[in-house]
């Protein structure tokens, strides 16, 4: 049987699309489900256009027992993987799944990470600090935000002429790449 994994997005959902097809291609694991705090997500639509079941949920959902929680049980959930999720992931499912939540973080954690520090907030930054390299890191989720045991970093050089928008461009080169790969690698390890 097929290992199962969950993705928790909050926006276009490229990423999530990217693990999805890798994951079509495999015998060893499958995307089942994909989760989103918010209902005009692009990402629900990318996922129902894969034929792969999407929901909807709430913040008092996301923290209840009844809610969110209840749903990953009932999925016999593998791995559960946050792509652009915004909100603090609860403790009650990180209890639950203990070293089973992995996140994507667009920067060299701990440069670059915490409550606010997402998306183009990040590459804003690392311009700003006139950074020589930037990257992604991929982690295991704890009760902080990017705090949790890292899995795997990747860097990329940076020129003075590079932009927040060109930024963006190589760290989504680096997920894209390694992103499947590596939740694919930490399934097999547990």
């Amino acid at each position: 049987m097929k290992k199962r994994i969950v993705i928790f997005a909050s926006g276009s959902g490229t990423n999530t699309q990217n693990v999805i097809q890798y994951f079509q291609q495999s015998n060893f694991a499958e995307v089942v489900l994909v989760l989103s705090n918010k209902k005009d997500a692009k990402v629900l639509e990318r996922a129902k256009n894969l034929n792969i079941k999407s929901l909807h949920f709430d913040k008092t959902a996301l923290f209840s027992s009844e809610g969110v929680l209840q749903v990953l049980k009932d999925t016999h959930v593998d791995c559960i993987v946050l792509a652009g999720f915004l909100l603090k992931f609860p403790e009650l499912i990180l209890k639950e799944f203990p070293n089973q939540v992995i996140n994507l973080h667009p920067a060299l954690l701990p440069k670059y990470g915490g409550k606010g520090m997402y998306g183009h907030h990040v590459h804003e930054a690392v311009v700003a600090n006139k950074e020589a390299e930037t990257g992604i890191t991929i982690h295991y989720v704890n009760e902080n935000y990017d705090e949790g045991a890292i899995i795997f970093q990747k860097s990329v050089a940076l020129s003075e002429e590079d932009t927040p928008d060109t930024v963006a461009k190589k760290i989504h080169a680096l997920e894209y790449e390694h992103f499947p790969k590596v939740i694919e690698e930490v399934i097999r390890s547990s």
